[in-house]
């Protein structure tokens, strides 16, 4: 007996570690990504290192094999048609218009390269387009040459090729696109002090433009040039940590720009975040928001899972991903399956062709992201109410969502209802409770552009079928989106007579946000329930509308009462004072127009689809149903969709209390008799289909109150579906409260950013040892210690010397001796001394320079310009004269950069001393000589000299000051 249990308590304990290190490894995002500590072995290291690279082939071929056939797809693409996608070579071309396509297709084109090296043409490929990258004198757009987004499209691709492609590039490459990078860098470092992107948190410009100028920062830090990468990496920690510590208020894992634009900023935000817990040990994978992100992917698609709700400025679905974004999440925070699970779902039924297809610029950016941070031992498991229709209210955003996510069937339906505050409940309590003093000073610090006008507005599809949908990307208008407007009109007005929301603005291309009552501007959700497959939401959008109309409730509820059937009540109530008259509902479709038929006198409309029609009927509270205006609206040009189509049904509005019902039906449900009647307090609403027959009867009075069954619980409305009886009840009254400030804020970002100076730190001790009695060591010295006073430096080199000759005699001497103690601390090390120290103090100055460039700057408006989503039209550049199979290969070293003229610090530097000289020289011949001369002719011509070469001073100066030569 003993013999056999002698060793039970040691298999126990085994099984015990066994069991803690899987723990460990699924809770303990450090363990999946190991801080690297400053052990780069050159390149790549920003991903990965040359250690794992033969790992990464292997999943090539076995459990990524699905990710890397997109690769090598996207890669066949390229090399099919290599003049569509690679970046023309004339300057004219790349500037033209939105160049984010070239950044975004390199770093896929190098990811396969690093998995696939026996691929020659793909990496001559890659070679040639990074050649044609950095033959560009700038990565900007010639007509938005004050929007840094194309160029940080173009750094983040470079910067992150130059790394997987480092060991197959020449000696002349990597210099030269070394020096591209570090221009690119320096220029966003410095528009980075006064561009919006720097200082307007939670908007997709700042991780985008953080993201590209972190990628260049450790691309330069592990190639020595310490200064420079600190004082970039600095900054960028110091405006994504800021912007970390805010996004804890949002509480509901969404983003307020909407599903399509969160994609743009979760890409570079996911990317951050990872990078900074491998080189910087700051993780970020426990943040409360980070846990919620996934029910926000998940709970905003429509069944079939290739479209989503298109709240806010949008395409059909998203801009970036998703599936590297949800490979991300389960990866380092669910560890449950349910994020691959999406992400298969996603890619199986992706659009090929038509409205929802990927653009060309954008299908393959996170290819490699997604490649890399897809764990494949996480089987591919739904969540655990896959294939229920689920309510679900995100609180902060102020939209519902039910039905999302499902397969594409009869009968399941898709519904969503907006109704909240501008920005996000977290921005808008930011803004107008005056938190966060120390950072944020009102809507300067917020971008809420990129809204619509759209409080109380919602969307409708049965069946899976998009039936009233959102107008997507377009002209910020009430009017293009679901929702209402009213006349006469009491202010300037985009629409006269008619008056939309308050945050149309007639003159820009974006909503209007930081003034005035749009500053205000707010909706709310009263509630939103689910019972028996019945639901019942509510939406107050008073707030969202001038008030000088003296509206004194504009009250939205939703009733599905079947899966094809869905009941609309508005219910508009005036102030004595109000001068309205009118009310105009409109509904949309961004696809297919609107058709009018009417049927015992009640109007209506329908659009066609392959399984049948969708009607919508409509009729006021006195039983009359006008006929309404179907129109089709084109969009001007410049905007990514051509229109929208839209039903507008005119309501006249009676006194102070007048509703208006809405019936919309699906192909399968067969109405026969709809009707409403009501008073003051309460409208009853009757309609009977073939099947079923429906009373709803709704408490509308301006308490929202009826009799409920609770304490403290009014009833909100009373549906009876055939013999089932359902009472929707209100909360107790709850007023919403803004959540509290995070604590200690500021000393939750001074501790992250403690984080990065050891490393940069070690790296100056590694590349000192390195270069040890070499004959590099003074140059090297010298370039990390550049930022010091020159005397200073002088005295650390000599001081360096000293301690390097004595440990090279003590090494020598310690030959000749045996049994020497290991593990002594290398005097050399601790005589290094601390640069960093000295560039925080010239941080300083670099922050006041910079603010005094950008008073001298044209003020400009710090919305971004729309062309960012603007796909890349099918332009073929054609083969450079005398080149190779895609045009030759300039060895042509092009500092990228917007800063003014192309000469370098030291031939200007050169100049300026002999520009100088030369004037002194003219100086004494007109004190000396001239002055006793008689020809007053040749005073003149000496002046005038004298006058062009002060002139030639004053630019070389400027120019010298420019390039801190």
């Amino acid at each position: 007996m003993r013999t056999h249990t002698r060793g039970a308590p040691s298999v126990f304990f085994i099984h015990l570690l066994c069991f803690a290190s899987a723990y460990i490894s699924d809770e303990n995002p450090e363990v999946m990504i190991p801080f690297t500590n400053a052990n780069y072995d050159r390149h790549p290291m920003l991903y990965f290192s040359r250690a794992e690279v033969e790992e990464l082939q292997l999943r090539a071929s076995s459990t990524h094999e699905h990710i890397a056939a997109r690769l090598t797809e996207a890669v066949h693409t390229m090399l099919s048609s290599p003049l569509e996608y690679l970046p023309p070579w004339d300057p004219k071309d790349y500037s033209a218009r939105w160049n984010e396509i070239y950044g975004n297709n390199l770093g896929a084109l190098a990811m396969f390269c690093v998995l696939y090296p026996d691929n020659i043409e793909a990496r001559d490929l890659a070679k040639d387009y990074m050649e044609r990258m950095a033959a560009q004198p700038s990565w900007l757009v010639k007509d938005a040459s004050w929007d840094e987004v194309p160029l940080a499209h173009s750094l983040v691709g470079f910067a992150t090729a130059y790394d997987f492609l480092y060991n197959y590039l020449s000696k002349t490459q990597q210099e030269k696109f070394l020096e591209v990078i570090a221009n690119a860098s320096g220029y966003m470092y410095e528009t980075s002090y006064r561009r919006g992107w720097g200082f307007q948190y939670l908007h997709n410009h700042q991780p985008t433009n953080c993201m590209a100028l972190l990628t260049g920062s450790l691309v330069l830090m592990n190639q020595g040039y310490l200064q420079e990468a600190y004082l970039w990496t600095k900054q960028v920690l110091t405006i994504m940590e800021k912007s970390l510590v805010l996004l804890r208020e949002v509480t509901d894992g969404s983003l307020y720009e909407g599903v399509a634009y969160g994609s743009y900023t979760t890409r570079s935000l996911f990317q951050y975040m990872f990078l900074v817990q491998r080189h910087f040990d700051i993780n970020h994978f426990g943040h409360p928001w980070l846990k919620k992100h996934f029910a926000f992917m998940y709970r905003t698609i429509l069944p079939g899972f290739q479209r989503t709700v298109a709240i806010a400025d949008s395409n059909y679905n998203w801009f970036y991903g998703p599936e590297s974004q949800l490979v991300f999440l389960d990866k380092f925070v669910l560890r449950n399956g349910s994020g691959n699970w999406l992400a298969d779902q996603i890619r199986k039924n992706r659009v090929v062709e038509g409205p929802g297809t990927p653009s060309k610029g954008q299908r393959w950016c996170t290819l490699h992201t997604e490649f890399l941070w897809y764990d494949a031992s996480l089987n591919s498991v739904p969540p655990p109410d896959f294939g229920t229709p689920v309510l679900h209210h995100f609180e902060d955003w102020g939209v519902v969502t039910y039905g999302s996510a499902l397969p594409a069937e009869i009968n399941r339906s898709f519904l969503s209802f907006k109704s909240g505050k501008l920005g996000g409940r977290a921005i808008y309590d930011i803004v107008h409770g005056n938190k966060y003093k120390e950072w944020i000073k009102g809507w300067r610090n917020f971008n809420a552009g990129h809204e619509h006008p759209d409080q109380n507005s919602f969307t409708f599809a049965p069946n899976g079928v998009p039936f009233i949908t959102e107008a997507l990307y377009g002209p910020k208008y009430t009017f293009l989106n679901n929702v209402l407007m009213f006349s006469p009109a009491v202010s300037q007005s985009c629409f006269a007579p008619w008056e939309g929301q308050v945050t149309e603005d007639c003159a820009s291309k974006w909503s209007k946000y930081k003034h005035d009552q749009a500053a205000s501007c707010q909706g709310r959700v009263v509630a939103a329930m689910e019972k028996d497959g019945v639901v019942f939401i509510r939406g107050e959008g008073v707030g969202a509308y001038h008030p000088q109309l003296h509206l004194k409730t504009i009250q939205r509820n939703l009733i599905l009462l079947h899966p094809q059937l869905l009941l609309l009540v508005d219910q508009i109530r005036l102030g004595e004072q109000s001068p309205l008259r009118t009310a105009a509902s409109f509904f949309h479709n961004v696809d297919t127009p609107f058709e009018e038929t009417v049927v015992d006198g009640v109007h209506g409309a329908f659009i066609r689809q392959r399984d049948g029609l969708y009607k919508m009927y409509w009729m006021d509270d006195t039983g009359s149903s006008e006929r309404a205006t179907l129109a089709s609206v084109t969009y001007p040009r410049g905007y990514p969709y051509n229109g929208t189509n839209y039903v507008n049904v005119t309501l006249r509005l009676r006194g102070p209390l007048t509703r208006a019902a809405y019936l919309f039906i699906g192909p399968s449900v067969d109405v026969q008799s709809f009707s409403l009647h009501g008073d003051p307090r309460r409208l009853d609403v009757f309609v009977a289909s073939r099947q079923h027959a429906y009373a709803v009867y709704l408490w509308t009075g301006e308490e929202g109150a009826g009799p409920g069954q609770g304490v403290g619980r009014p009833a909100l409305a009373h549906v009876v579906a055939d013999r089932r009886e359902i009472l929707f009840e209100g909360k107790a009254a709850d007023p919403s409260t803004p959540a509290p400030e995070v604590q200690d804020y500021t000393a939750i970002v001074e501790r992250n950013l403690q984080h990065f100076k050891p490393v940069f730190q070690l790296l100056e001790k590694q590349i000192l040892s390195r270069v040890r009695n070499t004959a590099s060591f003074r140059k090297t010295a010298e370039r990390l210690l550049r930022f010091s006073d020159k005397r200073e430096t002088e005295e650390a080199i000599d001081r360096l010397f000293a301690v390097s000759r004595r440990q090279q005699r003590q090494q020598q001497q310690s030959r000749l001796k045996k049994g020497r103690r290991a593990g002594r601390r290398s005097p050399f090390v601790d005589a290094v001394p601390d640069i960093f120290a000295q560039i925080e103090d010239n941080e300083k100055k670099i922050r006041q320079k910079a603010q005094i460039l950008a008073q001298r700057d044209v003020p400009r408006d710090e919305d971004e310009e729309m062309k960012d989503l603007l796909d890349l039209a099918d332009v073929t550049y054609g083969k450079h004269p005398g080149g190779g199979p895609w045009g030759p290969r300039r060895m042509v070293t092009a500092a990228h950069s917007g800063r003014g003229p192309a000469l370098s610090a030291s031939y200007t530097r050169l100049f300026l001393m002999l520009n100088i000289a030369i004037f002194f020289v003219m100086l004494a011949m007109q004190l000396t000589y001239f002055q006793r001369a008689q020809s007053l002719h040749g005073q003149r011509c000496l002046y005038a000299v004298l006058l062009v070469d002060s002139c030639i001073l004053l630019w070389l100066y400027s120019s010298c000051s420019q390039s801190q030569c």
